[in-house]
């Protein structure tokens, strides 16, 4: 029975799209969620996996075709039914069908997950085990970075890692092979030596710089960036405290460990190697996209960015009269967060272009409040969303954020944390920034920035007082947002933050 190839969902408001590329002929055996056609929409490029392993028995659009969603690409036939099937390169053949076990035991394939849709490749972050190491069911073994997040994956047996097929760095297609486990084994039944070296191993040159082995504190694996900084400041690994996921050492927690007095524990070095003085580092997947999705937000949209200034006395003020009793009750503290989520909002409301949209010729005003929140991390910005945020208490926010500030941290944000969002917030100001022109989140049309708050003299009913103030930055798409929409947003923002009582009565 032949298994059909149709055009998948494509997201909110995308209904077509075109034919660019067939990766296989008819008569072109597949495997299951190997890439076959690449589509072409008016906002991305995406690549359609084979839904069965088998044959393309019939391509039913050929390229250039406009296609509607759901429409009918073509067909594959189950394995051995078309015996004008072509044969397929080497590199597949090794992939779906691994040598057998010398132990006996079940070999158990591990392959790159799908992780959300177009997103079609990974690369690989680090290793957590080694060839010949013992492994659980549902164990981590391996971190993959794609374009929108990290994450780990599982061990789909108990056994022991027979062989690891791509090293740390490479970058692997979804459903791509990438270790073989040897169910039912034990650690002393397969030798650990491997083509591609221990995974964990940190380089000569760090572990000479060092003077100690630094691929693992407390039985906690160190990734590539963390124990970098471990080798060159000289640090004791098993003395740091891990914040990430599982008790893993992030890079910041060894940049934050090396200003501890008992962790310069470093005897004198050696004098300084100047042959080597720059390293030459391949960008993450998501610093990639976050690279071209800024510089394509500058390239389509006519950015603009409003200056003004709030004095942010009435919710300091507010926040310290009720601090304790907001802790006691909802267990969270209140911070300045859910007070420019909620001033944004109501100025949203009165805005609406700037909670707006364009696809195409048209423009799609929203009539939800779902409002991003930049976060830091140490791979990069990522911004989950905090959705319906009209319809949430300030506490809701505050637990929110703070979730999904862990999340960030160790590395378990969800693709759908992060889409759909219809206006974004960024505090600069908590690195210190004083002023900064923030760059669109597309499809956006506006982002707000906040920056630090300090003491500076201002013009009161002429007198010359001191009060915290902070600047605030409106960037926004001049396309949709006209000037007058844009300072009146931010006014009112302004506004709602110096006199927090207008939110209460929907002023």
């Amino acid at each position: 029975m032949a298994t059909e190839i149709r055009v998948p969902t494509l997201g909110e408001s995308v209904t077509e799209a075109t034919i660019a590329k067939w990766m296989k002929n008819e008569g072109d055996a597949v495997n299951v969620d190997e890439p076959l056609v690449e589509l072409e929409t008016d906002k991305v490029s995406v690549e359609v996996p084979a839904p069965a392993a088998g044959v393309l028995a019939s391509i039913s659009a050929n390229e250039g075709d406009t296609v509607e969603v759901d429409a009918l690409l073509g067909a594959i036939e189950a394995a051995g039914a078309s015996a004008e099937a072509k044969t397929e390169p080497a590199s597949k053949k090794t992939e779906s069908k691994p040598a057998a076990a010398s132990g006996g035991g079940e070999e158990i394939e591990v392959r790159v997950p799908a992780s959300g849709e177009s997103v079609t490749e990974a690369d690989i972050g680090e290793w957590l085990k080694k060839e010949g190491d013992a492994v659980e069911l549902d164990e981590p073994i391996v971190s993959l970075e794609t374009d929108k997040a990290a994450m780990d994956v599982p061990a789909p047996a108990g056994g022991v890692i027979k062989k690891i097929i791509a090293a740390e760095g490479d970058t692997v297609e979804v459903g791509s092979l990438i270790a073989i486990i040897e169910a039912g084994a034990s650690a002393n039944g397969v030798a650990s030596s491997s083509e591609i070296g221990d995974a964990n191993r940190p380089s000569p040159r760090a572990a000479a710089a060092a003077g100690h082995d630094v691929s693992a504190s407390n039985d906690k694996p160190l990734s590539p960036a963390p124990r970098r900084v471990v080798a060159e400041r000289g640090l004791d690994a098993t003395a740091i405290q891990g914040s990430g996921k599982g008790g893993r050492v992030t890079k910041g927690d060894a940049l934050a460990a090396q200003s501890t007095p008992a962790q310069q524990t470093r005897a004198p070095s050696a004098p300084r190697d100047l042959g080597e003085r720059e390293e030459r580092v391949k960008m993450s997947r998501l610093r990639q996209t976050i690279a071209r999705r800024l510089k394509e937000a500058q390239d389509s949209a006519a950015m603009l960015t409003t200056f003004n200034d709030v004095d942010m006395t009435a919710v300091m003020e507010l926040r310290n009269q009720y601090k304790d009793l907001f802790d006691k009750k909802h267990g969270i503290k209140l911070g300045f967060m859910s007070f420019f989520v909620k001033a944004c909002v109501h100025a949203l409301k009165e805005v609406p272009d700037v909670n707006a949209e364009i696809d195409g010729t048209d423009i799609i005003y929203k009539n939800h409040y779902d409002i991003g929140v930049a976060v830091g991390t140490e791979k990069g910005l990522v911004v989950p969303i905090i959705r319906d945020a009209d319809l949430k208490s300030m506490a809701e926010i505050e637990l929110e954020i703070a979730d999904y500030g862990r999340k960030a941290r160790s590395g378990d944000l969800k693709l759908e944390d992060m889409q759909g969002g219809t206006f974004t917030i960024s505090n600069g100001g908590v690195y210190g920034s004083l002023l900064s022109t923030p760059i669109l989140n597309q499809p956006q049309s506006g982002i707000l920035g906040m920056h630090r708050i300090e003491q500076r003299p201002i013009a009161r009913n002429g007198e010359v007082i001191i009060r915290p103030m902070m600047y605030l930055a409106m960037s926004y798409d001049h396309r949709i947002v006209d000037g007058k929409g844009a300072v009146t947003f931010l006014v009112r923002v302004k506004e709602n933050l110096e006199d927090p009582q207008r939110l209460l009565l929907d002023l």
